[in-house]
């Protein structure tokens, strides 16, 4: 065989594979209002940097006549490129090849991606469009998802791992995303559960839809499963575009800086007449973010679940920083169970990628109730003063009205590690809501002598002073202030340099 007919032979091959499942099923797949496999990646990566690893990857498999079978590219595209110029690993399951089901080979094609990014320090993003597990592969596709699940662990806040979920993910298949940074869910297209509605029914007599089920907007808003949710394919990736430019490429290096032409002296008047004179009167803490950060530009995590908790990436001066804040607009911005883990997870991605903390807080307490106790509210709210006491990045406090007890601590008070604690005068620092402390203290005065006393407390105690005498609170500023001096502190906090005991790891209460 001549070099020409050999090189024809491989244009053949790769003609082949390129066409995927064939026009029928691209064509099925466009009508489902989903891109295929290598539509995802081009619109993903920076035009024309893919560059394809294993593409003449085959199966080995002979059972039930699987030998007879050819399946383009193992049924999952795979390789490198470019996001805004820096290097990305990506995979791409193929629904029109035998479902993008996972088999032997498959999931090493996968595996080899995830540990080529892991050497080069660069983000991972894995787009999920699979039926599952290949069955008639058996214990080798089981076998494939366990080394998926090990390189995924392996990576963990070494470099990000972004999996978006852009069709079905079912059994097995869930993990992988689940043990990643990011999920992401594609509105009407995506789903993801252990068991469909089928088996569900078979077992508990429930009857339910799979979009009920495992839904982008039930994983979104009910489980927690899921952190975004798109309205298409081409939100969702440019989404993931958007959310890797505040990301850095690996733990060793920072966050990208831009110039957002957003002056960092800025004057805020619009936060001086924010906080209502009723202090349990409701605002918004969106209205705080926006003002305080770059140009008003926020990226939010996990938008629709635990909306009294908000957590979100921004810019402060070009550099990237990770806000957790309380909502008053929401159960009053009390923490509860699912508040606690969203705000931890969120918190430890930080830490392990070297992004600044900043905590806004307006907090009353942890939500009271039989619900909240029997749901664990103390393991869970745990893991949030376990997250911040962990944390060894910049973290900068800044009290806006109420902070009692320990919902405070929760919020990383200076016992917990803040660098800076910083406090408008609207601030309420206490062990407790000053008037039910002064209902404990003077409960057995005569009422009128009982209101006085109160009164007295509530306008002695419901204030950042007290805090501030003992040095809990650096400094007390006027709201219009806050973002140059939250902007100042980040500037001096960029030389910190904190360690903590050498061991395996902690035991964070799960």
């Amino acid at each position: 065989m001549s070099t020409q007919e050999k090189i024809e032979k491989m244009l053949k091959k790769t003609e082949v594979i390129l066409a995927a499942g064939g026009e029928k099923r691209v064509a099925k797949q466009h009508a489902s209002g989903k891109l295929t496999a290598r539509e995802r990646i081009a619109a993903l990566l920076d035009e024309g940097s893919f560059v394809e690893l294993d593409r003449f990857v085959h199966h080995r498999c002979t059972n039930f006549g699987q030998e007879k079978k050819d399946l383009p590219g193992e049924g999952v595209t795979t390789g490198y490129g470019t996001v805004d110029g820096r290097l990305v690993y990506v995979f791409a399951q193929d629904f029109t090849v035998e479902g993008g089901s996972l088999g032997e080979m498959h999931a090493n094609k996968i595996v080899k991606v995830q540990r080529l990014a892991l050497k080069m320090g660069a983000p991972i993003v894995g787009l999920n469009d699979s039926g599952g597990a290949r069955i008639q592969e058996a214990i080798d596709a089981l076998s494939g998802y366990g080394k998926i699940f090990f390189e995924n662990t392996i990576g963990s806040g070494v470099i990000p791992q972004i999996s978006a979920i852009m069709g079905p993910s079912a059994g097995g298949a869930v993990y992988s995303p689940a043990l990643t940074d990011f999920i992401y869910m594609v509105k009407n297209t995506s789903e993801m559960f252990i068991t469909g509605p089928l088996v569900v029914k078979s077992v508990t007599g429930e009857e339910v839809t799979k979009e009920a089920l495992g839904g982008a907007m039930t994983h979104n808003t009910k489980s927690g499963v899921a952190h975004f949710a798109a309205e298409n394919d081409e939100d969702c990736i440019k989404q993931i575009r958007y959310l890797l430019s505040f990301l850095p490429s690996n733990n060793m290096e920072g966050a990208p800086v831009v110039e957002t032409g957003d002056d960092p002296t800025r004057v805020c008047d619009e936060l001086t007449t924010l906080i209502p004179d009723n202090s349990n009167a409701p605002y918004d803490m969106y209205e705080v973010i926006k003002s305080i950060v770059d140009n008003g530009e926020y990226y939010e995590n996990m938008k629709y679940w635990a909306t009294n908790i908000i957590t979100c990436f921004a810019r402060m001066d070009g550099q990237t920083v990770g806000i957790i804040a309380n909502q008053p607009k929401v159960m009053a911005g009390c923490l509860d169970i699912n508040a606690s883990d969203k705000s931890a997870r969120f918190i430890r991605f930080c830490d392990a990628f070297g992004i600044p903390l900043l905590n806004l807080v307006d907090v009353p307490g942890f939500l009271p109730g039989t619900v909240q106790e029997y749901g664990g509210i103390i393991r869970h709210g745990a893991k949030m003063l376990y997250a911040y006491s962990e944390a060894t990045v910049p973290k900068i406090t800044l009290v806006t009205r109420k902070a009692y007890g320990g919902s405070y601590l929760a919020m990383c008070s200076g016992d917990l590690g803040a660098d800076q604690v910083i406090a408008w005068p609207t601030a309420e620092i206490a062990v407790m809501g000053p008037a039910g402390a002064a209902n404990i203290i003077f409960k057995k005065d005569e009422p009128a002598a009982k209101k006085q006393h109160t009164d007295d407390y509530v306008e002695r105690f419901a204030t950042p002073y007290i805090a501030a005498e003992r040095g809990m609170v650096d400094m007390v500023i006027e709201p219009k202030n806050s973002r140059a001096v939250v902007i100042n502190a980040l500037q001096m906090l960029q030389t910190k340099r904190e360690t903590r005991p050498a061991k395996r790891h902690g035991n964070i209460p799960l």
